[in-house]
């Protein structure tokens, strides 16, 4: 059980899978550990930056919500903001940068974005949702799990599209409370549907066969043990569940797997790009059916790069300056993949 200094965030999270328990019981062993997962993200001694995060977050002004809309390209909370507060919340949530995953909007009218804050994010993540959504199943009223979420961008979108409960993990501290900064003004329009819990997959109870789709977008490539990643994603679904299984991807045939030998895009991070006839196969091998792939898309510089939030190198820094078909190390340059498969 929680103590009694949990926020209102933390206490809905609490509720819902309390509800999920009284249809599944594993999802009781999600509540025996969750004080552990939520007490460890505010752990200065594993997280440096944790009490400022947290600090800038309390801080956020309580505004009038007019309107919030997750089902718009740019995420809308449409409120009048005060010149006062509009400062107040942009110096607070630029406190909360590099913002990586979006966009955002607070304030302002829903498709208008005059006088309002506007969270120009890293990623054009509206782009990869355009391109996934329409192949997904139905998600109304199913429940969903986002697997390395970012600041929560896509798991929004979930809920916009009707899913009844959506719950998003990643073990970013920094994501953790920008996610928490957007569900301050978002406050209850979401009817409590949308959740993040601080852990990567492997922390979660194995087979706790949950949620009826898993979401992994863009964490694929960043396990060392593709394998297992794939069958921690299983454990997760219900029979019949839907996995959508988005990473990058390289051309060839079935036996093609790029391994880079120390950096790919200037991230040290990256294991194994299959071919996605290599991917089919290892999702058919880890026990998946009807896989099928929906998209193939070129990372381009307009969809990834630098904004006024996030200033730091982005994709136009990793790509060779005379050949943009190939990473500064002279690999092919970042191509992606969405395939959706059936458990």
């Amino acid at each position: 059980m929680l103590n009694d200094t949990i926020t209102h965030a933390e206490r809905e999270l609490y509720l819902t899978l309390l509800a999920l328990a009284q249809q599944q019981p594993s999802a009781y062993e999600w509540l025996t550990r969750l004080p552990t997962w939520l007490n460890d993200i505010k752990d200065k001694a594993n997280y440096a930056h944790a009490p400022a995060y947290q600090a800038s977050v309390a801080r956020l002004p309580e505004i009038t919500v007019n309107d919030v809309d997750l089902d718009n390209d740019v995420l809308t909370v449409a409120a009048n903001l005060s010149d006062s507060e509009r400062k107040q919340t942009m110096a607070l949530l630029k406190q909360l940068m590099p913002w990586r995953k979006g966009p955002f909007q607070i304030g302002g009218r829903i498709g208008s974005d005059e006088s309002a804050i506007k969270i120009d994010t890293e990623w054009h993540s509206d782009w990869k949702w355009q391109r996934v959504l329409p192949h997904l199943g139905n998600l109304k009223g199913r429940r969903v799990l986002d697997v390395g979420g970012g600041s929560g961008y896509h798991g929004w979108r979930m809920a916009g599209a009707g899913a009844e409960t959506v719950i998003i993990i990643d073990p970013s501290c920094l994501f953790y409370h920008q996610f928490m900064a957007i569900r301050h003004f978002v406050g209850n329009a979401d009817n409590h549907r949308t959740h993040y819990i601080p852990v990567p997959l492997e922390a979660l109870p194995e087979h706790s066969q949950l949620f009826d789709t898993v979401f992994s977008m863009g964490v694929l490539y960043h396990r060392q043990s593709p394998f297992e990643h794939l069958q921690q994603l299983k454990g997760q679904l219900v029979k019949g569940g839907e996995l959508v299984l988005e990473t990058l991807v390289i051309d060839g045939d079935a036996n093609t797997v790029l391994v880079p030998h120390d950096r790919y895009a200037q991230m040290n991070n990256v294991y194994f790009l299959p071919s996605v006839d290599a991917l089919i196969g290892w999702l058919e091998k880890a026990g998946f059916t009807e896989v099928r792939c929906v998209d193939v898309a070129v990372t381009s510089t307009a969809e990834q790069r630098k904004t006024e939030w996030m200033t730091y190198h982005s994709l136009a820094d990793f790509l060779d300056p005379n050949d943009a078909s190939k990473t500064i190390e002279g690999y092919p340059a970042p191509k992606r993949a969405t395939l959706i498969a059936k458990k």
